[in-house]
């Protein structure tokens, strides 16, 4: 009958959708197993450029003294740190977090700290502490601290900092002068030359990140023929708090607060260690005074290239809002040395205290908070080794 072939042909043209259909969706499948077959990796990797996406380097430091307690505050507030372990010495765990929460000059810390046993809860996050003496027995590796600060002041060689390795760590930075040969990089001076090889790295002193920035600005525009740096200088935890004893330094053993106390300073020659060819041209001294916190250095120069007191501050200038942004800094107000407190910088450049006598023999002055800014810059160091040696190993 008629309605019968129609139904026919209806139900034929939906069978022949049904079957285009299931061949559509086969078709699919099979390119989408291809793509599968070929699939590299590539598309889903984390971007290589976006710190936020990658995973967090894996920090530790040795040593809870002045610039651990700062270095251990910038870690926690740093987003591609991770702070996994502290060994503090004889510090019990109490007051390792009364230490790191209060602090005459930086304030109460961001976040929180809390006290787990023996270890510490900072922001949350649990720090494995301990009280070791030799610190190869913390295991850094088994902590997750692969990167680890060396801030007690004694593991400053090779031979030393080795305990540190063998307890885990892949690399010891240094916060102070290395004692031996280990290589010293002064970010912002010479960070070119860390290539994963060396397993101790020195951030130099703070002296010589508060010089170096400076030094290789306007080295590397007018050239120094030479030099005499003065640093005048916040006191430290090194120095006697009334008249005491030094057989070394008999001056040094006199109250620091109530003198201004002339002393050595090894950091202007140390500033030669990331700028070479400045070897022989470059030396200095300091001045210790009742200020607790940031320092001035003062660099007199003679210079190979003729020039205006005006051109050098615009070169400064230029260099500090471009190449070495965050390293060096530029300052045209009248300031004071509160003024740079926590200031994260190295070297601020300050144009209005400098005077140029000719065009080549100028005095010019820098300041660095030689507590905070160091810090960073030590954190910082740890960062690029772990960024260069991540390239190494990729």
């Amino acid at each position: 009958s008629l309605c019968s072939r129609q139904y026919s042909q209806i139900s034929l043209t939906y069978h022949c959708q049904i079957i285009k259909m299931k061949l559509t969706i086969a078709a699919s499948l099979i390119a989408t197993a291809s793509a599968f077959s070929s699939f590299n990796g590539a598309s889903i990797a984390a971007p290589k450029s976006t710190s936020a996406l990658q995973m967090s380097t894996g920090m530790g430091i040795n040593g809870f003294g002045r610039i651990g307690r700062l270095v251990a505050r910038i870690i926690m507030d740093d987003d591609d740190c991770e702070l996994n372990a502290i060994n503090a010495g004889s510090a019990t765990a109490d007051y390792m977090a009364y230490q790191y929460k209060y602090d005459t000059i930086h304030g109460h810390a961001s976040g929180t700290v809390e006290v787990d046993g023996s270890d510490l809860v900072i922001n949350g996050k649990k720090i494995a502490c301990s009280n070791c003496r030799d610190p190869k027995e913390v295991m850094w590796g088994e902590k997750g601290a692969d990167y680890v600060c060396e801030s007690t002041g004694i593991f400053l060689t090779k031979e030393k900092a080795q305990a540190i390795l063998d307890g885990g760590a892949k690399k010891v930075i240094y916060s102070a002068p290395a004692k031996d040969d280990s290589q010293t990089i002064v970010v912002g001076v010479n960070n070119e030359e860390y290539d994963g090889s060396e397993n101790f790295i020195s951030c130099a002193s703070c002296t010589t990140n508060g010089l170096s920035p400076m030094v290789k600005a306007v080295n590397d525009e007018f050239g120094i023929k030479e030099a005499l740096m003065t640093t005048v200088h916040a006191m430290t935890a090194t120095q006697a708090v009334v008249d005491s004893s030094s057989k070394k330094d008999w001056r040094g053993g006199r109250a620091a607060s109530g003198n201004i106390i002339p002393s050595s300073t090894g950091a202007a020659k140390a500033v030669t260690k990331v700028i070479p060819s400045l070897q022989g041209k470059l030396t200095g001294m300091a001045f210790r005074v009742p200020t607790i916190d940031v320092s001035v250095v003062d660099l007199t120069c003679t210079l190979e290239k003729e020039t205006t007191y005006e051109e050098i501050c615009a070169v400064i200038k230029a260099k500090s809002e471009g190449e070495m942004a965050g390293v060096l800094g530029y300052c045209d107000e009248p300031l004071v040395s509160t003024d740079f407190e926590g200031d994260s910088r190295s070297s601020i450049f300050d144009a209005g205290a400098g005077i140029m006598l000719n065009p080549t023999f100028v005095k010019l002055v820098a300041w660095y908070d030689n507590e905070w800014g160091y810090s960073c810059r030590v954190v910082d160091l740890m960062k690029l080794v772990a960024e260069v040696d991540a390239k190494v190993e990729a």
